[in-house]
């Protein structure tokens, strides 16, 4: 897989004749995208996560030493050449500083250029094979994961370990945990479009090794395989850690997916505050890992988050088929729930020997469905009638019959969990909105400000607010600001920078920069177009 790169100059030229330099390909890296100053820069390296970052130094708005510093420090491992047209000792010593692998000299020269991709490349090639040794992954896996210790994790998530023992045997396997609340993340790494060469396994490795080295020390984790995939057990400290685990998970997986062409899905639980209670928090990690076929992958996704909330009681159904009605239920095309309830009823009904014995099946059935309409806050009433009518027309039915009714109780609870689920996102981003409309004017108005007055990860509240209104959070607020911008511009006199700052913009040039992307045109020239017309 080629390795990414960002071109960062003001100056459309210099952006093509770099380009047009150098065979990029032969080198091993993609044709770079690019941005025209260091604010760009920065909104693009977000979804992109370019492995190698050529920017010039002097560009509006933000300089290319700012954009190198605010960089490594949301991507330590990013490789940054900086180049100028000023041969000053100052801009050298600051590159080298910021650990830029270069500074060079305008005009720039296709060998030289070459040369230094070709050694850029070395490097980012051993360190991907050091990910992906085999035999180094075999050595860490029996230095950092002794037996016993996997094996208290999951004896701990399968409930076998008694609470009065739990603190005796982890000191016994020298593990310590840190303060309450705990919560547990499941980290999936999926099979399709595997990177050429390696194995779902060994990509599986590489994206737990890398987890480690990202969150482990950061979040106080520990991690350990389960049912095929990474389970991370986190210490929070207090509860409101949570989103930021989550944005942490989120922003994870982007990487996993720049550095190791993986696609990384992470499954967050509620938080707990006893350790006996992580077991809960695994099942709702599991339950919103399998969230990922309605929100997608390569991304984090909290359970806390989902709507309706998840409860996990209904998810330790002995019966592992009811569970399977339970996920479909919530996830699944009506007809793969029909045949689910098929399942259930050929692996269950027929194999009661007496009367007696079906009718308490039919009795448990009945109850398992109202306990997960009841967890789910679904409308009994609605769903079931009254209760003792429906236990005594239920002890009545023959199996074909408890099939269809069945069936019809499941697809009723279905239809009901998707309108909730649709209104409350509906619901969140009309908040979300309203927000953004009465705030519109606050340049500090960002997608963290959002996230913390609406208490939500970003990973959730992006996913949600894109679904309900078609646009990006920046590219909605852009719109709305460049709307009110025009209304002011054609209905009073006021000075551009005055205008810049009543719709958002502290920098007045910005203010013009994005004005002039939004309508081809600068705000002086937009109005005197405007009033020629009229």
């Amino acid at each position: 897989m080629p390795y990414s790169c960002m071109l960062v100059d003001d100056e459309e030229d210099v952006i093509n004749a770099i380009r047009r330099t150098i065979d990029w390909e032969s080198l091993g890296f993609s044709v770079p995208t690019e941005a025209h100053n260091g604010l760009e820069a920065l909104e693009f390296a977000e979804d992109s996560a370019p492995d190698v970052v050529l920017t010039d130094i002097k560009m509006p708005y933000m300089d290319g030493l700012e954009l190198a510093h605010r960089l490594k420090e949301l991507y330590p491992n990013i490789r940054i050449v900086v180049f100028s047209g000023f041969d000053e000792f100052e801009y050298a010593r600051e590159a080298l500083r910021l650990e830029a692998e270069e500074y060079i000299l305008k005009p720039i020269h296709a060998a030289e250029l070459s040369k230094l991709f070709l050694r850029i490349r070395e490097r980012l090639d051993a360190e991907r094979a050091e990910r992906q040794n085999v035999e180094q992954l075999r050595a860490y896996y029996e230095k950092s994961l002794p037996r016993l210790q996997e094996s208290f994790f999951v004896s701990l998530l399968d409930g076998k370990i008694p609470e009065e023992e739990l603190m005796r045997q982890a000191e016994d396997y020298q593990l310590s945990f840190e303060e309450a609340p705990y919560v547990a993340a499941v980290i999936h790494t999926g099979s399709a479009g595997l990177p050429a060469g390696v194995s779902a396994v060994l990509l599986a490795a590489s994206v737990r090794k890398l987890a480690e080295e990202k969150l482990g020390e950061k979040f106080s984790a520990r991690f350990f395989g389960y049912l095929g995939n990474t389970v991370m057990l986190v210490s929070l400290g207090e509860a409101g850690q949570l989103r930021f685990l989550t944005d942490a998970c989120d922003k994870f997986c982007r990487l996993a997916a720049a550095k190791l062409g993986a696609t990384v899905t992470v499954g967050i639980g509620k938080a707990c505050g006893e350790l006996s209670k992580l077991r809960d928090s695994y099942t709702g990690a599991r339950s919103a890992l399998s969230y990922r076929m309605i929100y997608g992958t390569g991304k984090a996704i909290s359970i806390s988050e989902i709507a309706p909330q998840e409860k996990n009681g209904t998810e330790l159904s002995e019966q592992a088929s009811m569970q399977d009605i339970f996920r479909k239920m919530r996830m699944e095309k009506a007809e793969e729930l029909s045949a689910a309830i098929a399942r259930y009823m050929a692996d269950n009904a027929a194999a009661q020997g007496s009367v007696q014995e079906y009718r308490f099946f039919v009795m448990g059935t009945a109850g398992e469905l109202y306990r997960f309409a009841k967890d789910n806050e679904l409308s009994t009433e609605e769903i079931f009638g009254d209760n003792d009518a429906m236990y005594r027309i239920l002890q009545q039915l023959e199996p074909g019959e408890l099939t269809s009714w069945m069936d019809g109780v499941c697809r009723k609870m279905r239809e009901m969990i998707q309108h909730k689920r649709a209104d409350s996102a509906r619901s969140f981003a009309a908040r979300a909105i309203d927000h953004v409309n009465e705030h519109y004017a606050d340049g500090d108005l960002t997608v963290d400000a959002m996230c913390s007055y609406l208490n939500v990860s970003a990973a959730y509240f992006s996913t949600v607010f894109k679904r309900e209104t078609g646009k990006t959070f920046v590219q909605y607020l852009t719109d709305l600001r460049m709307e009110k911008a025009v209304k002011l511009l054609l209905s009073t006199n006021e000075k551009t920078y005055m205008i810049a700052r009543k719709v958002g913009y502290a920098d007045p040039n910005y203010f013009s920069y994005v004005f002039k992307k939004q309508f081809g045109m600068s705000p002086s020239k937009y109005k005197d177009s405007r009033e020629a017309a009229q």
